[in-house]
């Protein structure tokens, strides 16, 4: 096994990491006690999230949601993307860009009932939250970019994104064949020819290279890194075999496990410690052997159960120590 910090250090162009799982289970604070080791080792990393709990703003303790890039200490960036909002907004630039293309002073009842409904496409939910990713990367600004993934399909599902950029794409298609119906009449009225087609399709053909930019890193295993992030518990091995299932079907090498809220051992020599709590570790060490089988190539970090919430830098602090400098593989030898 090789410990997350070997990992990384063997790939030192990495510049995307991913933390996957279901909710619950400890992706958010592994992205942020990323971040923190990667700002105190010289690095000038961004972490993101399009989570609407707005869960990297109770681990750093700040108000993050929706108001854009904030250095929280020296070097570490954050930011937690308004996806709702980010829809709003590219509405808006669709109705201007329509009245702008065919001189129209209002957009027709039928089109813009088509771009209001569009937001509750679930794709376009995603295709927001990838497009921000994408321009994120597209600026270079940072290194790493620590990606806490909401868990819509483990966040597996941005790796095949080739559907997602579709129906992305397919929604401005829509649009303009909705609109081209107008272009004649709006163009006698104001006296102006339309804009052409191919000035449309040169702003979509800008948009899927930008995405077709970051699907190519996200493929490269040697700049971008999947992890998942489980706890000792028969479910989340269940979807981690699955979630193992869909990378391998993408042609695609998970990077590796971290295994979080794992009960010290040693308590289980307490005479004090209540029949719970042994019966609860007594279950932890069952389930980590069966995640050493299944996944001990994978497991790049252990990470304790703590006394306390891993909120705040003091906490983050720890959680980083665990996962880079005490990985605590030891467990599963």
């Amino acid at each position: 096994m090789k410990s997350l910090k070997e990992f990384l250090d063997e790939r030192p162009d990495m510049k995307v990491i991913i933390n996957a799982g279901k909710g619950g289970l400890g992706k958010t604070t592994s992205s942020a006690a990323m971040s923190y080791w990667f700002a105190k080792h010289g690095k000038r990393p961004l972490c993101f999230s399009t989570d609407p709990q707005a869960s990297l703003s109770d681990i750093f303790e700040s108000d993050l949601f929706g108001k854009g890039i904030q250095e929280i200490e020296k070097n570490l960036f954050v930011v937690e993307i308004d996806a709702d909002r980010r829809i709003q907004e590219f509405q808006e630039e669709i109705r201007n860009k329509i009245k702008e293309m065919y001189g129209l002073d209002e957009i027709p009842e039928e089109i813009d009932e088509y771009i209001t409904t569009s937001a509750y496409e679930p794709a376009m939910h995603e295709s927001a939250t990838y497009d921000a990713m994408a321009e994120l990367l597209a600026e270079g600004k940072y290194n790493p970019y620590i990606f806490d993934m909401p868990p819509f399909g483990h966040g597996v599902r941005m790796i095949s994104m080739a559907k997602i950029l579709d129906a992305w794409i397919d929604k401005m298609e829509e649009t303009r064949r909705k609109a081209a119906q107008y272009a004649e009449a709006a163009a006698s009225l104001r006296g102006a020819a339309a804009k052409t087609e191919e000035e449309v399709l040169k702003e979509l053909r800008s948009i899927r290279r930008r995405l077709d930019f970051f699907s190519e890193i996200l493929s490269n295993p040697e700049y971008s890194a999947f992890f998942m992030v489980i706890i000792p518990e028969k479910m989340a091995i269940l979807d981690t075999e699955r979630a193992l299932g869909m990378f391998k079907r993408l042609g695609i090498e998970m990077a590796g496990v971290i295994v979080n809220q794992v009960y010290p051992r040693e308590l289980l020599k307490r005479p004090d410690l209540s029949d719970f709590l042994r019966k609860r570790i007594e279950m932890q060490q069952k389930y980590l052997k069966e995640i050493k089988e299944k996944f001990g190539e994978y497991v790049r970090a252990i990470v304790p159960m703590f006394d306390r919430e891993p909120k705040g830098m003091e906490m983050l602090a720890k959680v980083a120590h665990h996962l880079f400098e005490e990985p605590g593989l030891e467990v599963l030898e």
